[in-house]
């Protein structure tokens, strides 16, 4: 049984979401802010961390960010904050989905779902017929899910290996937004171009010699992105 830590200052928040987890086959763990749950990650284990951003002692940004230096367990922001720049924040401290409140229960059962499927397709079976993908001085291990930039090893996310996969596989191809979306997070897209840029621009980050001139992954201006064939 996996195991979702909720957190969020409103305990009938935390109720309500504990309850349509548990109805679907989830175990949970409950905290009511930041510190709270930092102490629980330290001690038990989780599968999946659904957090308010605004809370008391420690805010969901700075409870991400002290979480990613230990672990890249599956994260997904649930906050009344609609600002594109707090998402933006967000996605790239490393969080890997986001829903705004109000919200209905089912859509976030729903986004927890598409998250642990995610995690468990790391590696789909059209992949495991390659161990590793390799162009440039680029490599990524589909075994063990890791990526190298000249021979040093990079952190990646579910998120990120997968977007990677899709390009280098497919090295020479364009792909647009839409089909990296639907490709990636496995639902319809709906226009949310900047959480595709977002991951664009982190897997520069660690890919390129100098992001602002990628020699890697190209974007394709007007139509979406390519990875250079070597």
């Amino acid at each position: 049984m996996k195991t979702v830590l909720i957190i969020d200052d409103e305990k009938e928040i935390r109720e309500l979401l504990a309850i349509y987890l548990r109805n679907y086959g989830y175990d949970t763990l409950e905290a009511c802010n930041g510190k709270e749950a930092f102490a629980l990650f330290q001690r038990e284990r989780m599968d999946l961390v659904l957090a308010d951003i605004m809370m008391p002692e420690m805010d969901g940004l700075e409870l991400l960010q002290k979480m990613r230096e230990q672990s890249h367990v599956p994260f997904l922001f649930l906050s009344a904050k609609s600002d594109d720049m707090d998402k933006i924040n967000g996605l790239q401290l490393g969080a890997d989905d986001y829903i705004g409140k109000p919200f209905n229960p089912l859509e976030v059962v729903s986004r927890v779902q598409a998250l642990f499927r995610r995690v468990d397709s790391y590696v789909v079976p059209e992949q495991q017929e390659r161990e590793c993908l390799e162009i440039g001085d680029i490599r990524l291990d589909l075994q063990s899910c890791k990526l190298f930039k000249g021979g040093e090893q990079k952190d990646i996310t579910s998120v990120e290996f997968k977007i990677l996969t899709l390009l280098m596989r497919h090295a020479g191809r364009v792909f647009t937004k839409a089909h990296i979306y639907e490709q990636v997070w496995g639902e319809e897209y709906m226009g949310d171009e900047n959480l595709v840029m977002v991951y664009i621009s982190k897997i520069r980050d660690k890919i390129e010699d100098n992001s602002r001139q990628p020699a890697h992954l190209i974007t394709i201006r007007g139509l979406g992105y390519r990875f250079e064939k070597a």
